[in-house]
């Protein structure tokens, strides 16, 4: 795959995921809920910290995540750079590509959006308010909406310790951007042997051009 092509996919992925935080920022009040099924549901929900609503405690907390994620995203980019430049197999190059825009796309919301939006807390929120964003640059939250229940109710009660209780499976709320490197994780663990071969397959592959 071309450097072009994975430039491509990484457009397209960071222009779904801002249009659909942008437009669930501007349109939503903090934790309103749409049903399009009830096993599918859009929850606008804003993240602080890292994946599962972790954190990094103290005051600097959010600015270390913030500066962790450029960094990481600095080493992916290379990381994509480098397998184009040695002609890796393409579904690794694609994977990396997806990886490479959901972390972008989450760094965009951790940089950008504590300066350009209005807070959303009982209000929908205003892009580029004059009175100025709710938070200082570095320390935005990152927007999540993608919400699947898959099953919700009440666990029987002759199931231990948790029996009776409340359980919801799928609980975690996330976005497009997550959903990118939830992907790709998943192709690299499925085609794993496709996307990292030996090399002595590759050189057989090489003496058979």
């Amino acid at each position: 795959m071309s450097l072009k092509k994975a430039g491509l996919i990484i457009l397209l992925i960071l222009i779904v995921d801002q249009v659909s935080k942008i437009y669930i920022k501007t349109n939503f009040v903090l934790g309103e809920e749409v049903y399009v099924f009830d096993w599918f549901r859009i929850l606008f929900v804003e993240n602080e910290g890292m994946a599962w609503g972790a954190k990094i405690p103290g005051a600097y907390g959010k600015l270390i995540l913030t500066l962790f994620r450029i960094v990481a995203i600095i080493g992916i980019g290379y990381w994509l750079w480098n397998s184009i430049k040695k002609k890796a197999p393409g579904i690794l190059v694609f994977c990396i590509a997806l990886i490479f825009a959901g972390a972008m796309g989450n760094i965009i919301d951790s940089v950008f959006y504590g300066v350009i939006f209005s807070d959303s807390y009982q209000q929908v929120a205003t892009l580029f308010p004059p009175e100025g964003g709710y938070g200082t640059l570095f320390h935005g939250k990152v927007v999540d909406m993608l919400y699947f229940p898959l099953y919700h109710d009440t666990l029987p009660e002759w199931i231990p310790i948790v029996g009776g209780k409340y359980f919801t499976f799928f609980d975690p709320v996330f976005n497009i951007a997550d959903t990118a490197i939830s992907i790709a994780v998943g192709i690299l663990l499925v085609f794993n042997k496709k996307a990292f071969p030996k090399e002595e397959e590759v050189a057989d592959k090489e003496e058979t051009l």
